[in-house]
C-alpha cells in the first residue's frame, strides 16, 4: 500500500477486503472502493419438467417392435403377433403417442424421444409445472433462473446507472428459444434439466409481469505499481464478477468513462501511485533513467520552454501521453539500420496489421528487428507471456531473402521501456511500447526523447549486451544438439547487433560450415543496411574458410548463390574493395566450388555482378 487510505474514495464497509487485496502483493494498491447499487429484472415462469419411468412389459415389446420389424406393424397385425385383443393394443399404443415416444400415425413408427429413452429402459411420464424465477443481469449480460424469489429491498446508495449506460432492456422470456433456456436452467445449477437422466424441460411461459429488484456491488480500481496497471473490479461481496469488470475495464480503455465523474479517482492519485514504481525497476537502468529526467529537468529549468506539450530540454525532450506512441511510430519509421525494443509486456491489441505492416516494411528495406521481453527474474514466472499467436506474426517477418527479420526473446528482470533506432535515437519511460493503454486514456505516462551521444550510446551498449548474452546462451544450446534452428538465430542476433566477426568465429572453432550461407545471407543484410561495412575483416576470414569446403555438400548452391550476392553487394558500391578480395587464391577457389566459371576473370565477374 502507498497512498494511505484516507486520502482515497474507500467506503469504510470495504476497508477490510481493501487491506485483504492490498495483502495479496506489495505492489497492490486500491485506488477506489466504492459501492453502487443496480437493478435486476426478475420475471416468475412456469416450466413443465418431463421425466423418465421403467416401462413395462408391454410398452417394451410395443416399442421394441416398431424398432425391429420390417416393415413396421400396425396395432392389428401386432395384436395379432400377440394373441391379444387389439383394444389392449390400442390403449397402450395410445399412451406412448401422448408421451411423444411412438409417432401420431401408423403403423408403429418411434420417434427420436422415444428411441432415446427406450436405450434407458424408460418411457416419459407426463410433464408437471414447476415455477421459478428468471433473473436478468444487465452487468453480465446474462439470464439465470432459480428456485427462490428475491426480495425487493430498498438500497440506499448511488445508481451505477447514473455513471455509465447500463442496457436494462427486459427480455421477453417467451421470445427465447426452448434450447436456449434449457442451457441458461443448466448453467443454473437447477436440477431440472438433466438431458442424460431424461429429465427434460420442455416448455417455458410467464407467469407474471416483470419486477425491478435493486442489488449492491462493490467497485474497486486497483493499481499494480509493478506493472504500472490499473485494473478494475465489480465484486459481489468478495466474489470477483469478471464479465462485469471485463466490460468496465473495456469501456475505460475507450475513454467512454471518466474515473474521476465515476469514482472521484483523479489523475495526481494515479500519478502518485505511480512514484511507487521507482523500487521495483532495474538499478542500473533506472539510474540511467534517473540521469536524463535530471538533464530535461535541468534544462527545463532554464530554457523554461514548451511546445506542444512536450518540455525541450537540448537534445532530450519529454513526451506524455498520446504524444508517446505516434513518436514511436515516427522514430520506428525512420529506421536505416537497425530497431532495438525493450518491452515487458507485448500484447496483440498493440502488435496489430498497422504495427506488423510497418515493421515488414522495416524488413523490405533490410532493417534488424530486436526485441526484447519480461519483467519476473525467471520465464516461468511471467504471469503474461507473449500470446503465441502474436510470437508467431512478429517472427513471420522476413527480409527479402527469407532471413528472419523481427529477433525475439525473453530478457526478463526489467521494468524500463527502450526503443533504439539506429545507435541515434533513444525513447525510454513509462509507456509500454507493445502493450500499452495509455494512448486510448491520458494516465500521465512520461517518455523521453533522447538524442545526446553518449547517453544513446550507454543505453545501446547496455541493451545490446543483454542481446548479445543472449544470442550465445542460443548458441550454446544449438552445440548441445547441433540444432540447426537455434543457430541459425544466434547469427541473426549477432549479425543485427554488427557483431557478424562473433558469429562466423563461432562457425569456425565449431567446424559447422553448413551454416556458412546463412552467414552470408546475414552479411548480405548487414551490407544492405549499411550495418556491415564492404571492408569488414569478416568477410577475409569467411573466404580462407572455402578451402575446407567440398564440391559435394549438401549446402554447396547455396553458398555459391550468395557468394555471388555477397560480392555483388560490396561491388555496387565498393569495386575496388571487391576486386581486392578476389586474391589469386580465393579466385582459385571461386573456380573449384563453381562460384564462378573457369573462363570468367576477377575484373569481368566484378564488373557483370555490378
Amino acid at each position: 500500500m502507498f497512498l494511505a487510505s484516507s486520502a482515497k474514495p474507500i467506503d469504510d464497509n470495504l476497508k477490510n477486503l481493501v487491506d485483504e487485496i492490498e495483502a495479496q502483493s506489495p505492489s497492490f494498491s486500491v485506488l477506489v472502493a466504492r459501492q453502487f447499487r443496480y437493478s435486476l429484472r426478475q420475471t416468475p415462469v412456469e416450466v413443465n419438467i418431463k421425466e423418465p419411468r421403467q416401462f413395462n412389459v408391454l410398452e417394451e415389446f410395443i416399442i421394441r417392435a416398431a424398432i425391429e420389424f420390417q416393415p413396421p406393424p400396425t396395432e392389428d397385425e401386432l395384436a395379432s403377433v400377440l394373441g391379444l385383443d387389439s383394444v389392449f393394443i390400442k390403449t397402450t399404443t395410445a399412451t406412448l403417442r401422448s408421451l411423444q415416444t411412438l409417432s401420431s400415425t401408423s403403423p408403429l413408427t418411434v420417434t427420436p424421444e422415444g428411441r432415446s429413452f427406450y436405450e434407458k429402459g424408460s418411457v416419459p411420464q407426463p410433464p408437471y409445472p414447476i415455477q421459478i424465477n428468471a433473473i436478468t443481469d444487465p452487468l453480465s449480460n446474462k439470464i439465470t433462473f432459480q428456485s427462490e424469489s428475491l426480495n425487493e429491498t430498498a438500497i440506499n446508495l448511488p445508481d451505477l446507472a447514473d455513471f455509465l449506460t447500463i442496457d436494462n432492456t427486459i427480455t421477453d422470456i417467451a421470445s427465447l428459444p426452448l434450447e436456449e433456456i434449457q442451457k441458461s436452467i443448466q448453467a443454473s445449477g437447477l436440477a431440472l434439466h438433466l438431458p442424460e437422466e431424461g429429465k427434460i424441460v420442455t416448455s417455458c411461459k410467464m407467469l407474471a409481469s416483470t419486477q425491478k429488484i435493486w442489488k449492491k456491488i462493490s467497485l474497486f480500481v486497483i493499481f499494480d505499481a509493478l506493472k504500472e496497471k490499473l485494473s478494475i473490479q465489480i465484486r459481489n461481496g468478495k466474489q470477483v464478477l469478471e464479465s462485469a469488470s471485463n466490460w468496465l475495464e473495456f469501456l475505460h480503455t475507450e475513454g467512454k468513462i471518466s474515473l474521476q465523474v465515476l469514482c472521484e479517482l483523479s489523475t495526481e492519485t494515479i500519478n502518485f501511485e505511480r512514484e511507487a514504481i521507482l523500487k521495483y525497476k532495474n538499478p542500473k537502468i533506472e539510474a540511467r533513467l534517473e540521469n536524463i529526467r535530471q538533464k530535461a529537468l535541468k534544462a527545463a529549468t532554464v530554457n523554461n520552454l514548451k511546445i506542444d506539450n512536450s518540455i525541450v530540454a537540448g537534445e532530450a525532450i519529454q513526451l506524455r501521453d498520446r504524444q508517446n506512441y505516434q513518436t514511436f511510430l515516427e522514430v520506428l519509421n525512420s529506421a536505416k539500420s537497425q530497431v532495438m525494443i525493450y518491452s515487458p509486456w507485448i500484447n496483440q491489441a498493440v502488435v496489430n496489421e498497422k504495427l506488423l505492416t510497418l515493421l515488414q516494411k522495416l524488413a523490405n528495406r533490410g532493417v534488424s528487428i530486436l526485441i526484447g521481453y519480461g519483467i519476473s527474474r525467471r520465464q516461468e514466472d511471467e504471469d503474461k507471456p507473449i500470446p503465441s499467436e502474436v510470437e508467431k506474426k512478429l517472427r513471420a517477418i522476413k527480409t527479402p531473402d527469407g532471413l528472419p527479420s523481427v529477433q525475439i526473446f525473453w530478457l526478463g528482470d526489467s521494468y524500463i521501456k527502450e526503443v533504439i533506432v539506429d545507435q541515434q535515437i533513444h525513447l525510454c519511460g513509462s509507456h509500454n511500447w507493445l502493450s500499452y493503454r495509455g494512448d486510448y486514456l491520458p494516465l500521465g505516462e512520461s517518455v523521453y526523447k533522447v538524442t545526446i551521444p553518449h547517453q544513446v550510446q550507454e543505453a545501446y551498449e547496455f541493451l545490446a549486451n543483454r542481446f548479445q548474452n543472449h544470442a550465445q546462451k542460443l548458441w550454446q544450446n544449438a552445440l548441445v544438439n547441433r540444432d540447426y534452428k537455434l543457430a541459425v538465430e544466434s547469427l541473426c542476433v549477432w549479425g543485427a547487433l554488427g557483431m557478424e566477426d562473433i558469429a562466423l568465429q563461432k562457425i569456425e572453432q565449431n567446424n559447422w560450415l553448413e551454416l556458412l550461407p546463412v552467414w552470408l545471407n546475414v552479411a548480405l543484410q548487414g551490407l544492405r543496411s549499411k550495418n556491415i561495412q564492404p571492408d569488414s575483416a569478416s568477410f577475409k576470414a569467411a573466404l580462407s574458410l572455402l578451402s575446407q569446403v567440398s564440391l559435394e555438400e549438401a549446402f554447396i548452391e547455396q553458398l555459391q548463390e550468395k557468394w555471388r550476392q555477397v560480392i555483388s553487394a560490396i561491388a555496387i558500391n565498393n569495386p575496388e574493395t571487391a576486386f581486392n578480395l578476389l586474391s589469386d587464391e580465393v579466385w582459385a577457389q571461386f573456380i573449384r566450388l563453381k562460384i564462378v566459371q573457369e573462363s570468367d576473370s576477377p575484373n569481368g565477374f566484378i564488373l557483370y555482378r555490378n
